[in-house]
């Protein structure tokens, strides 16, 4: 597993997880009482080392929380509307939607009607949590890349799980999608939306999203449909050969995949804060095919995204990943620099 820096229980990783075997070689019976074995959720244990807020700015979590089975228990106990809406809660959503995927490089995807409309009527079969919509609303106003990126996000994963598993309920896989950033309202928007190079300690709380969110939608939400959503939350950085995070898993979930391609997918051929400009689509499925290639994430999800780009569509298992490079990354990108501490502009919170 990777490292990560100081920690205030020499028990427990802070904004991190301890994995089973290295948690019963420190000791795991001196950990706090309350800790029981359900709360060593697959073989990790959670502590926060930034507290989780709400796109209100109320805190729900404070720094150094340990999310055991008591305090999940609590997060659910709170009174709230956790009834579910349509996605397609407005039309301004729809609206923004079609102006996005008629935009390249996803009009390339979603060129064809059948693939167009199945994309939404989801949006008005679907139902997601409350509190997505509402941190939806919250990043159209104070950070419109989130915005689009959740809705994007949410179309290429719903595209994909159509090809790789059209058996699959499509409702899970759509709600975990949308929500999949939904901890980034933990962040400050001027951290999300800095130009240069972030500092060690801003990454780790730019990190902090991933946990964030699994804890804010159990936080907000009560319903078996979101387990899968608050687990996409929370690994949605992880790959195959664990040099992700937050945990450094090796083991991920196919629909947890499906959704991380995507993520990264549209995170390359977006423009972004940190880059001056975005990967153009070639060079970006390039990237997509090199991570697959190296065992980094699912081939079959990226060989869906590729077979969806060509001009003639194909079945996506007769298309084969290429280690060629033609493409190039564009100058100008702080992504993965870090700045001094002492030099780089500490986040306000």
């Amino acid at each position: 597993m990777r490292e990560v820096s100081s920690t205030t229980n020499s028990n427990v990783l802070l904004f991190g997880y301890w994995p089973l075997s290295r948690a019963s070689a420190i000791k795991i019976d001196n950990l706090d009482k309350r800790l029981t074995l359900n709360s060593i959720m697959n073989n990790f244990i959670y502590q926060t080392r930034f507290p989780v807020l709400s796109y209100k700015g109320d805190e729900i979590l404070p720094a150094g929380a340990i999310l055991d089975e008591k305090t999940l228990k609590g997060l659910k106990s709170h009174s709230m509307d956790r009834r579910l809406y349509p996605i397609g809660f407005s039309d301004m959503v729809r609206t923004d939607l079609e102006g996005f995927l008629d935009n390249p490089p996803y009009s390339e995807i979603f060129r064809d009607t059948e693939s167009r409309d199945h994309i939404f009527a989801m949006l008005k079969k679907i139902h997601i949590p409350r509190c997505t919509v509402e941190v939806a609303e919250y990043f159209r106003e104070k950070d419109f890349y989130t915005y689009r990126h959740m809705l994007v996000v949410f179309a290429i994963s719903t595209h994909l799980v159509s090809l790789l598993s059209p058996t699959w309920d499509y409702s899970r896989t759509i709600i975990a999608s949308t929500a999949h950033d939904i901890g980034k309202c933990s962040i400050p928007v001027n951290l999300l939306k800095k130009e240069t190079p972030l500092t060690r300690s801003e990454h780790e709380q730019i990190e902090h999203h991933t946990f964030a969110g699994f804890a804010l939608i159990h936080y907000y939400t009560n319903n078996s449909d979101t387990d899968l959503a608050s687990r996409v939350a929370r690994d949605h950085h992880e790959r195959r050969d664990g040099s992700g995070y937050p945990a450094g898993l090796t083991t991920i979930d196919r629909m947890i995949e499906i959704v991380i391609a995507s993520d990264m997918y549209d995170a390359l051929v977006s423009s972004r804060p940190y880059r001056c400009e975005p990967y153009d689509n070639r060079s970006a499925l390039e990237e997509l095919s090199a991570s697959a290639l190296h065992g980094k994430i699912s081939s079959e999800t990226v060989q869906a995204l590729v077979a969806s780009n060509r001009k003639k569509h194909t079945d996506w298992r007769e298309c084969v990943i290429s280690n060629e490079k033609r493409g190039f990354a564009p100058k100008g990108n702080n992504y993965g620099i870090l700045a001094d501490d002492e030099e780089g502009n500490q986040a306000e919170t």
